[in-house]
């Protein structure tokens, strides 16, 4: 038998993270046209190259290692994030926030566009981090699951809360203490991404949405019904339809989420599972009704009267891109300051109203009023009281649980 390493890649994940590069989250979105490109092709080569040598596994330690922190004599931090995920100035070519950051700090931050995918950005990083070596980041965004892997890995480092007195006072409550992160000692949220239920309204034709029961049960829908090809978004859906906590399930109640939507991809109910190409079946009604991101529906709206949403009383899934400093950063004060400079509520008005995903700051809804009534009333973006109520987060799984879980997620979508 092949022997397990935990931070190397099953057939599965990499299936998955193949998945994401053509129509997951990390396709064609606002923010990613990059991520399908030629080089997005190149770049799964690459880790897939990578994966094969077998990097040896790092030793887990309590925390990340730190380097000789330079914030005082190098006024620079190196921030890495997404594609398209931060504000720009109508040239294109500026950020207006990071402008005022440097004004008033006279920090200068390097920013790249460099991470196309979570799988395909860990194969990259994976080697200096595995050996004990800076990345030549200061800041990365990573999702929630990556987020939590390196965490667990001793990868990155713990942030000092005398650095952050925005962040601690104004995360939101939603966002405060996952169960990969508690206290958010290692992580603070970026942006968070709603999971929900969109529908198109002249499609369905007077049929009545309201779970995803509905979806996986009306013959009316048979057909014309949406699920995502990411794993944790349409089990998480299907596990709170179920009357089941996604933070704290078993393997049993996975493998009975994963037999009620497998039922209807049986009887032809589910037309197929998508990322976020799923927007053109909808806007054009050959989707009636599908699991759906948040930040896809805000923008659709602007243009497609049919298009709305719900929340199923059951709730909805949330995750979050998050920000962390890796190991050996030189500037670790550095991409602390700027940290806590996104969770002032103005920079974190100008950072939503660009981006439309879930802002995780308290205190935004004024400054996001004055650049964009619309949004600030948003529920998608600003998320009120009762919404987040409903906010649920898939639970952390283990190194063993993620290589089966998403085996037997790729058999259930054909990946």
């Amino acid at each position: 038998m092949e022997q397990y390493e935990p931070d190397r890649l099953s057939p599965a994940q990499v299936a998955a993270m193949r998945r994401s590069f053509r129509n997951g989250r990390a396709a064609l979105t606002r923010r990613s046209l990059l991520r399908a490109s030629a080089g997005g092709a190149l770049a799964v080569g690459g880790l897939g190259a990578l994966t094969a040598c077998g990097i040896p596994a790092a030793g887990r330690t309590e925390g990340g290692t730190s380097a000789e922190d330079r914030s005082a004599t190098e006024k620079t931090v190196n921030f890495s994030n997404w594609t398209e995920y931060i504000d720009v100035d109508d040239s294109g070519k500026s950020h207006p926030t990071l402008d005022q950051f440097r004004r008033r700090t006279g920090i200068a931050v390097k920013y790249t566009e460099d991470i196309n995918d979570n799988n395909e950005f860990f194969g990259k990083i994976k080697p200096q981090l595995a050996a004990g070596q800076a990345t030549g980041r200061d800041l990365i965004v990573l999702t929630d699951w990556l987020a939590a892997r390196l965490i667990r890995l001793g990868w990155v480092q713990k942030l000092d809360p005398s650095h952050l007195p925005h962040a601690y006072s104004n995360l939101s409550a939603q966002f405060r203490d996952p169960d990969w992160d508690p206290g958010r000692a290692y992580s603070y949220v970026w942006q968070g991404i709603s999971t929900v239920i969109a529908f198109n309204r002249k499609a369905l034709d007077g049929v009545e949405v309201k779970s995803v029961s509905d979806l996986l049960d009306k013959p009316e829908l048979k057909g014309r019904v949406g699920f995502l090809s990411e794993m944790r978004d349409s089990i998480g859906m299907t596990l709170l339809d179920m009357g089941k906590d996604p933070r704290k399930f078993t393997d049993d109640d996975y493998d009975a989420a994963v037999a009620r939507i497998q039922k209807a991809v049986d009887k032809g109910q589910i037309r197929r599972f998508t990322g976020n190409d799923y927007t053109s079946d909808l806007t054009k009604g050959d989707i009636a009704a599908c699991v759906a991101w948040g930040g896809d529906i805000v923008q659709l709206q602007a243009d497609s009267p049919d298009v709305d949403y719900i929340i199923p009383d059951s709730g909805y899934m949330t995750s979050t891109d998050n920000l962390l400093i890796p190991n050996k950063a030189r500037h670790k004060t550095n991409a602390e300051r700027l940290i806590d400079f996104y969770y002032e509520p103005e920079p974190a008005a100008e950072l939503a109203a660009y981006v439309n995903y879930v802002s995780p700051v308290d205190g935004v809804r004024p400054y996001l009023t004055k650049i964009d009534k619309g949004a600030a009333d948003n529920p998608l973006i600003l998320p009120d009281k009762a919404m987040a109520a409903k906010s649920h987060a898939f639970r952390a799984l283990s190194a063993e649980e993620e290589t089966a879980y998403e085996a037997k997620f790729a058999k259930l979508t054909g990946a």
